[in-house]
């Protein structure tokens, strides 16, 4: 991956402070060939430690778009982030490996990186992801789900504070998701997750609270329950 798309890791907020990442008027502006297009326009929320928020909306509403900014893949236009949990890239996000780079040398820069024993994590990442002698080619010769499998599992050997999920879970075969779901849900269910998913069952399982978007406006409600109907109705 290269190093631009990481998730920074020195906390961005005072010792003293609850840890927690806190979002202020974000807004994201696309310029197109008939004008700029806002398509976040003051989102805030505020996540601690441990905390699972939702976020729905209907399709072209921002999810994704609000996922990659606070990863630190695309800067917003305006507004504040403060990172006071040691956070991850979007999960599955396989748009910044380095392509001319074997998936094992990948697994081994950002190992040194995030400074965890390399061979522990070619390890860890070989066995959930299955990609076999795969591992050993150019990332640029995989296809896209390969790429979703390695940077899963490249989440996963780092020790995260908080996962930022965009619909992983629709990773690869029935079983290959029922594995992503218990190394993430249950093996880590102490952590703090920001999590777009459609999959109400899910929602309604993990999630504390949710943030709903509408045309790039955003509104947080901790009754999830009232949420989930309004989203219902977009």
């Amino acid at each position: 991956m290269r190093r631009a798309h990481l998730p920074p890791k020195v906390c961005d907020v005072d010792g003293g402070a609850r840890p927690t990442i806190r979002l202020t008027g974000i807004v994201k502006d696309y310029h197109t060939q008939i004008g700029v297009r806002r398509v976040l326009d003051g989102i805030g929320f505020e996540i601690g430690a441990g905390e699972k928020i939702a976020v729905l909306g209907r399709n072209g509403a921002g999810k994704s778009t609000l996922v990659k900014i606070i990863g630190g893949v695309e800067p917003p236009t305006a507004g504040t982030i403060e990172r006071g949990l040691f956070m991850s890239w979007p999960i599955a996000f396989g748009g910044g490996f380095e392509a001319t780079m074997s998936g094992v040398d990948n697994i081994r820069f950002i190992a040194r990186v995030y400074g965890i024993p390399v061979a522990d994590a070619v390890a860890a990442v070989d066995d959930f992801a299955e990609l076999g002698r795969h591992l050993l080619l150019p990332v640029k010769t995989y296809s896209s789900g390969m790429r979703a499998r390695l940077a899963f599992g490249l989440t996963l050997a780092v020790d995260f504070d908080c996962f930022l999920i965009d619909e992983v879970i629709s990773v690869g075969d029935q079983r290959f998701q029922r594995k992503c779901h218990e190394e993430l849900f249950i093996k880590r269910k102490n952590s703090a997750m920001i999590l777009v998913s459609h999959d109400i069952g899910i929602i309604r399982q993990y999630c504390d609270k949710a943030l709903v978007l509408k045309a790039g406006r955003g509104r947080v409600f901790d009754d999830l329950d009232l949420a989930i109907s309004i989203y219902s109705t977009l």
